[in-house]
């Protein structure tokens, strides 16, 4: 029986990719994307959603537009044009305009009227800034305990992407991290970069997704080769010609746990540190008081998240054999 799941996503590259993997994957059933200001202003977000639905043939999973800035502060701690964003997201994903259309009913919403009404386990995963979850604990004093699963991209252990010491995701809305991390979710899986940038995508890995011919390997190679590109130029991975795919290494463990590895910590969020803030504090020598909270991946196999990448990507349809 297929997993029933919503992503919540800031859609650049990567999370194009894992729409593509939810969205066809027969092991998960993708009930809605609901959208957030992150990678790009959240219409661009919402856009390349529906972009990326409509170019593999699912357009009929809806999409909704969420926050378009921060829970608490006016807007991100520095705009994305001093990231270096553009090399690696760009504005507009490489694919061509939607002809769908968002849904009338804001991300927030959707959320607290799906859960609320629920009488499946939904698995949520929230793999860009944490906003709209966050708000939704505001508005719902019971969403947290609605919400059976929780799976988050997101933070950073050892060395983090925006700053030294911060992961984009949690950095861009730290309060909002921070209230989420505390509300007391049944059961919550981090998945940080220390996971994330071990489960590599090569050139060659690429072109092999390029070869499938299906429109979800052309996307995902379009798509995966920029990010490369990207990498290179200002991050490089350990593997030079390589890059992460984040989000979609989320979705991945859904059908495949086996694709990371676990240690059950305390989480929380710095939100006032002037060198740290946005940092995820992961105890992992328990010298906190706080009882852990979060299932941690350290790890994460990339040969079993390519395999999966080639195998789902390789069908016209979430129906097709």
């Amino acid at each position: 029986m297929a997993r029933k799941m919503i992503l919540d996503c800031d859609t650049g590259t990567d999370d194009a990719v894992a729409i593509m993997l939810a969205a066809l994957h027969p092991g998960i059933e993708l009930l809605a994307c609901t959208t957030v200001d992150g990678n790009v202003a959240v219409e661009h977000c919402t856009d390349n959603s529906l972009r990326t639905l409509d170019f593999i043939g699912c357009g009929h999973i809806p999409v909704y537009e969420g926050s378009h800035r921060p829970i608490v502060r006016k807007e991100s701690p520095l705009p994305r044009s001093a990231l270096g964003k553009e090399k690696i997201q760009g504005r507009e994903l490489p694919l061509p305009p939607p002809t769908s259309r968002k849904q009338d009913t804001g991300a927030v919403e959707y959320l607290i009227e799906t859960y609320r009404n629920a009488t499946d386990e939904i698995v949520l995963v929230p793999v860009g800034p944490l906003t709209n979850i966050a708000t939704a604990l505001v508005l719902d004093d019971k969403f947290v305990k609605r919400v059976p699963e929780i799976v988050i991209m997101g933070g950073a252990h050892a060395t983090g992407n925006t700053t030294p010491s911060a992961e984009f995701n949690v950095w861009a809305d730290p309060e909002a991290a921070a209230m989420v991390f505390a509300a007391g979710f049944e059961k919550i899986t981090l998945v940080p970069l220390d996971a994330t940038h071990q489960a590599l995508v090569t050139s060659a890995q690429c072109s092999a997704l390029a070869a499938l011919g299906t429109p979800a390997g052309t996307a995902a190679a379009r798509l995966i080769g920029q990010r490369i590109v990207g990498y290179d130029a200002t991050q490089p991975m350990a593997i030079l010609g390589s890059a992460p795919v984040h989000d979609a290494v989320c979705v991945n463990f859904l059908v495949n746990p086996e694709v990371i590895t676990t240690r059950r910590i305390h989480v929380a969020v710095e939100t006032k540190g002037e060198l740290t803030i946005g940092r995820t504090v992961m105890d992992v020598r328990q010298r906190g008081k706080e009882p852990p909270n979060c299932d941690v991946a350290f790890t994460a196999d990339a040969d079993v998240f390519n395999r999966t990448l080639l195998e789902t990507f390789r069908r016209t349809s979430a129906k097709a054999a």
